[in-house]
């Protein structure tokens, strides 16, 4: 399995950018899949320059209903005529992120959920191809504070994330987990993955919600501490992270986890042949 970044916040290579994410996925299979598609047409421009061809995705996901990760649906609809897109059925809710101007919307193009290509999922959904999805996910371990700015589909109510989904690809020896924002928790989405799995993921590709934590530094650094011990119990899985996550907070989670979390920029692969 090959994945490659083709939006992020970052890159090292001389890609545009911007605030969002969208991994291009090659499995070994032959299939391809895209994983999010960031704001809206720059995940296909940059794809074509990685020599990506989104026209040869066979299935595409959306984790969850917010703007950075589902505003290029309507790009690969357009320039993709045959893949199905997993999506949550809560995804087209109202989502509203609370700034200093007040409430803006996050959500996604309601114009597009009737497109007749969208899987709307639930708590569990087999893909096929050794792939799940899983949106049902408890528990408050390191769960990230910045969600508190977080609301819909009500402005007063903050939201619940029952529309994110993440995907896990069992592939060879394999077992790889992919969540957008991770704002359930990474800690508690891992959990649920090896419930949903019966197995522990050896690899995760995560944005983790740390950045804009609405903490102070000595809170922060508390936060990501705690986050890092628990991630540390997971001795046999490779973390990638990215985009939400925060490059700040990446490099304490670095100082703290060290060879076992990487970051992938935009333009950056992470070949999955190579054993950990």
């Amino acid at each position: 399995m090959l994945v490659t970044s083709v939006i992020e916040n970052t890159s090292v290579k001389g890609l545009q950018v911007e605030h969002g994410l969208s991994l291009y996925i090659r499995k070994n299979d032959g299939q391809n899949v895209l994983f999010d598609m960031g704001q809206g047409s720059l995940f296909a421009r940059n794809a074509e320059a990685l020599n990506l061809n989104v026209a040869d995705v066979h299935v595409a996901v959306v984790s969850h209903g917010h703007y950075d990760h589902g505003g290029g649906l309507g790009t690969f609809l357009a320039d993709n005529s045959a893949a199905k897109v997993y999506i949550h059925r809560d995804a087209f809710q109202p989502h509203y992120s609370l700034r200093d101007t007040g409430l803006v919307y996050i959500g996604l193009d309601n114009a597009l959920k009737d497109s007749g290509r969208l899987v709307l999922c639930s708590d569990v959904t087999a893909v096929g191809g050794g792939m799940t999805l899983f949106a049902d996910v408890s528990g408050d371990c390191c769960y990230p504070p910045g969600n508190r700015r977080l609301y819909g589909p009500s402005e007063n109510v903050n939201d619940s994330f029952s529309h994110e989904q993440s995907l896990v690809i069992e592939e060879g020896s394999n077992t790889v987990l992919f969540a957008g924002c991770a704002h359930k928790g990474i800690v508690n989405i891992l959990q649920r993955a090896c419930q949903v799995t019966g197995k522990t993921p050896t690899h995760v590709f995560a944005g983790m919600h740390l950045v804009k934590s609405g903490l102070d530094g000595p809170g922060e650094d508390a936060f990501i501490r705690a986050l890092a011990a628990e991630l540390r119990k997971y001795s046999g899985t490779m973390f990638y992270t990215m985009h939400c996550t925060g490059t700040e907070q990446f490099c304490k989670l670095k100082q703290l986890m060290g060879e076992q979390i990487a970051y992938l920029s935009c333009g950056d692969s992470a070949d999955l042949c190579l054993m950990f």
